[in-house]
């Protein structure tokens, strides 16, 4: 689909370029845009590279583990299948912790490896579990304490205050996270 939309805007763009006289303006545009991506591309890495490379220390030290049993209850409570599986919630604790901190670059991964040990004992292979759908959801829809990836591109773009974001995306990311929970916790009552 966006194979077919991206050329026709592209074409479009041109064709009103060329007929409004402003051939000009596209290049300049262009050009500007290219270097204005790149060095959003390199503040976005360097952003990624720093809490990669944090996650994956704390990966190896004890934290994960207190973070881990802190986030126990409510892990227990939105996986109830996984009570006993201490590595799967580490996983998604790991996931959860890296969302919370805004890294959704970081929590992709993470996400993925506890999405692949739960396909490992899933008796279904082409159904998707309860937790699977719940983790989905709260990936998708995880509430963020610090949205370092909206405040390194709002820093960027030269936004005078890039943090003033912060309480905003704490009423959107806690609306969105009960919501996106609660649909699939009846979507999955509903369909026992």
């Amino acid at each position: 689909m966006l194979n077919t939309i991206w050329p026709i805007f592209i074409i479009l763009s041109f064709s009103f370029a060329i007929f409004s006289g402003n051939i000009d303006k596209l290049n300049q545009n262009i050009f500007s845009s290219a270097e204005e991506a790149v060095t959003l591309c390199i503040t976005l890495l360097g952003t990624m590279c720093l809490w990669d490379g944090i996650m994956k220390i704390a990966s190896e030290t004890t934290i994960i583990k207190k973070l881990t049993k802190f986030l126990s209850p409510l892990i227990n409570k939105l996986f109830p299948e996984l009570k006993n599986d201490e590595e799967i919630k580490k996983e998604i604790s790991m996931n959860m912790v890296a969302n919370i901190l805004g890294l959704g670059n970081a929590a992709t991964p993470l996400g993925i490896k506890a999405m692949k040990s739960m396909q490992e004992k899933n008796l279904d292979k082409k159904t998707l579990t309860n937790s699977m759908a719940i983790l989905i959801v709260l990936n998708t829809a995880s509430i963020q304490i610090i949205p370092t990836t909206v405040i390194a591109i709002r820093s960027s773009l030269g936004s005078q205050n890039p943090t003033a974001i912060i309480f905003p995306v704490w009423i959107a990311t806690i609306c969105a996270a009960i919501a996106g929970i609660t649909a699939t916790k009846l979507f999955i009552k509903w369909g026992k």
